[in-house]
């Protein structure tokens, strides 16, 4: 049977689910207040691939074979809702490793929160993946990475990348769409992110795991790869002095202030948007990787049905039969090739 119909559905397919998502993040903004980088950020490292744009409010995050380059929040936020709009490198970034997230860790060596969003470098023709990740109080040993695709090509245009921190729970958003939540129970305990945290951005060489779990380096005859972020946000309550154990309770207005933005609550439809991502673009959850963590983990809300897709590595069972049939269809054909000649 030709393929050419299977590629056609499979292209409708992909045009209707896109479509999906873009209305539905069109349609229901934020409503944020961006600033300019001076206001809120300074270089961290690799000052020279850093590029400010003539008006202030966007900038440019360069790797090169001799740096990388990041920034950083001026303050640590106690609590907030932060977000860029970001346009990836192209071509063959594999390797290469762009981040957005927030973390103690230069305070807290030993005890550090954070919160990821990372994206893993790109086979030049292959889907994009990222991750979302989070520690609390230095659980390093108790990583949560979630592994995804994106639904279209980041390093065409900007999309918006969020994060939202509360006392009560962790939101990660595409553009409008929820992708993550993460609710705070007694059972996490303090591998739930108490403590302050800044904001970073960042781009550097991952060469090392970031993709084909290192087995594809960055090549340098691509580069400069360039990062742009722009339309930078950041909505929360500033912690000054730093302390291990600040008294949120300065932070009560802003954190009401908060729970009353659209973004800090998922309604049905929202809900539904981050149920329909999951089901079509997660590849990985170390809450179903019992080969990694056999006692499950504090905070991990098992959904059966979603728990019905992933084998015990905690990947997802279509990718291995997927190989599986190609490598059978292949050696099929070299067979019928041998007995016809």
């Amino acid at each position: 049977m030709s393929s050419t119909p299977f590629f056609l559905i499979f292209l409708s397919y992909l045009f209707f689910f896109s479509s999906w998502f873009f209305c539905f993040s069109s349609s229901a903004g934020f409503d944020l207040t961006p600033i300019s980088f001076d206001e809120g950020y300074s270089p961290l490292f690799g000052d020279f691939n850093l590029v400010r744009s003539p008006d202030g409010n966007s900038v440019r995050l360069l790797l090169d074979v001799y740096s990388g380059s990041g920034f950083i929040s001026s303050n640590m936020y106690a609590h907030g809702f932060f977000s860029a709009k970001i346009k990836l490198p192209s071509d063959n970034t594999a390797g290469v490793v762009v981040a957005f997230y927030a973390s103690n860790g230069d305070v807290f060596e030993k005890s550090h929160d954070e919160l990821d969003i990372e994206f893993l470098g790109n086979v030049q023709g292959k889907p994009w993946r990222f991750q979302t990740n989070l520690y609390g109080n230095g659980s390093t040993s108790r990583g949560r990475e979630e592994r995804y695709r994106l639904w279209f090509d980041p390093s065409k245009e900007f999309h918006r990348y969020s994060i939202l921190w509360t006392a009560k729970n962790i939101i990660f958003y595409v553009d409008e769409v929820p992708i993550r939540e993460v609710i705070r129970s007694d059972e996490m305990g303090g591998d739930y992110p108490t403590k302050p945290m800044s904001l970073y951005a960042t781009i550097w060489d991952a060469s090392s795991w970031a993709t084909g779990g290192g087995k594809i380096k960055v090549n340098y005859d691509y580069a400069p790869f360039t990062a742009e972020f722009r339309e930078l946000v950041l909505d929360g309550c500033p912690m000054d002095p730093i302390q291990e154990y600040p008294d949120f309770t300065i932070c009560n207005d802003k954190d009401a202030w908060l729970d009353t933005r659209i973004y800090s609550f998922l309604s049905p439809k929202r809900r539904a948007a981050m149920h329909k991502f999951r089901q079509h673009y997660m590849y990985y959850s170390s809450c179903y990787d019992v080969w990694r963590y056999p006692v499950k983990l504090p905070g991990c809300v098992i959904d059966p049905i979603e728990k019905e897709r992933f084998n015990q590595s905690g990947r997802l069972k279509f990718e291995r039969s997927h190989k599986k049939q190609t490598r059978t269809a292949k050696a099929r054909r070299e067979r019928k090739s041998r007995s016809d000649a």
